[in-house]
């Protein structure tokens, strides 16, 4: 049992139906994409392309769930929630779509067949339900994730600043100076968190397939930062970094927008640790951005998460393959040989896996789960060169 929202998050925010809009969310004006759209019922292709959240839940909606819900719908957004095998028989959120397991087990997926259940890979068949329905744009969070006030839905196109250096990043340095790090850094660069003045560009408007949004409260760290540093925590407002290829920063799926140009990247692997198959993910899909000229973009604070409870000792077991391997699997995929261009995302992905595989870090079922996704990806997107 969660405790309450008002004693955990206490002035950042209040239970959603008591909170008005211009105070739960400042929402950006809806783009002309949006104008006039229609809603589409279980899936439909929708009138117009439209901005959606993708969730998974195993439990009955959270406060942060409905904070989620009455902003998305505040802001014209759709609401894809993914059940499991544990998630409850009832589920009633406004403005959300439940998916329960027997529900997704009847759809035409490939992949829905394939992956596992009881597992955070299952959330997949949200953004393939979100992409059938016609996303044009893909908001990735948790059920313990709640909007701050200077949440907006965002566009492929930002204001940001670049970060000149290569090699490992942490873009949590640019918006503190206390010592915290985003999980997935490996351990030896945890030491070396670059100064509040480190160099940066100008703030210049950016083409970002994919923007990470910081998150206070509990950010996303690793085990080792909990069990050591524990705190609730605030990070600075600040102009948007641009990472260049070349630099690798681990981002997660606790306050992500992904964009037509990703989409074939937003792929869990099933077949990794529960607390690695975002980071190893984020690895894979810069790596893949690389080739088409884009690095990654982290914005400031723009959801606060009341986090459910974790078992830390077994977080610290479920992350060692990445304390140990995280390094040598951004060496590989930086040796992986792979093409330019749109239409050959789908096949880098499919290269960066292989290489995986290879090395010993991924099984060979992953490959056939990732084909899976592409044929299932390519059924849904058939107006985008993937």
């Amino acid at each position: 049992m969660l405790p309450d929202v008002q004693t955990t998050v206490g002035v950042h925010f209040e239970r959603a139906a008591e909170l008005p809009p211009d105070r739960l969310s400042r929402s950006s004006p809806t783009p002309d994409c949006c104008q006039a759209r229609t809603r589409a019922q279980d899936g439909q292709k929708l009138s117009a392309p439209l901005h959606t959240a993708v969730v998974t839940s195993i439990q009955s909606p959270t406060v942060s769930l409905r904070a989620l819900a009455h902003a998305a719908s505040h802001a014209g957004m759709g609401l894809v929630v993914i059940g499991d095998r544990k998630s409850p028989s009832q589920f009633a959120l406004e403005g959300a779509r439940f998916w329960p397991i027997a529900e997704q087990q009847r759809l035409d997926f490939d992949l829905v067949r394939r992956l596992p259940e009881n597992h955070y890979a299952r959330k997949n068949v949200g953004y393939l339900l979100a992409l059938r329905a016609g996303a044009g744009a893909i908001f990735d969070t948790d059920d313990d994730n709640a909007p701050l006030a200077s949440w907006r839905t965002r566009e492929e196109w930002v204001n940001a600043c670049g970060v000149s250096a290569c090699g490992w990043i942490n873009a949590y340095a640019y918006f503190t100076a206390a010592h915290i790090w985003p999980r997935g850094l490996p351990l030896d660069c945890i030491g070396a968190a670059r100064p509040r003045n480190a160099a940066r560009g100008d703030s210049i408007s950016t083409q970002a397939p994919v923007q990470q949004a910081l998150v206070n409260g509990s950010p996303d760290v690793d085990a080792i930062w909990r069990l050591v540093m524990d705190r609730e925590f605030t990070f600075d407002s600040g102009d948007s970094i641009r990472l260049n290829p070349g630099a690798w920063c681990p981002f997660n799926s606790q306050s992500t927008w992904w964009f037509p140009a990703a989409f074939p990247l937003l792929y869990l692997p099933s077949h990794v640790s529960f607390r690695m198959t975002d980071i190893w993910r984020s690895f894979v899909a810069q790596r893949c951005l690389w080739e088409l000229g884009f690095g990654v973009v982290f914005h400031g604070p723009e959801m606060f998460q009341d986090r459910n409870a974790h078992n830390l000792v077994r977080d610290f077991e479920q992350e060692v393959p990445g304390y140990l391997g995280n390094t040598r699997i951004c060496e590989i995929l930086e040796r992986t040989p792979l093409r330019g261009g749109k239409s050959e995302t789908g096949a880098n992905l499919h290269r960066c896996y292989e290489a995986l595989v290879g090395a010993g870090f991924v099984p060979a079922s992953e490959v056939t789960m990732l084909e899976a996704w592409l044929s299932d990806l390519h059924s849904v997107c058939r107006g985008h060169p993937y």
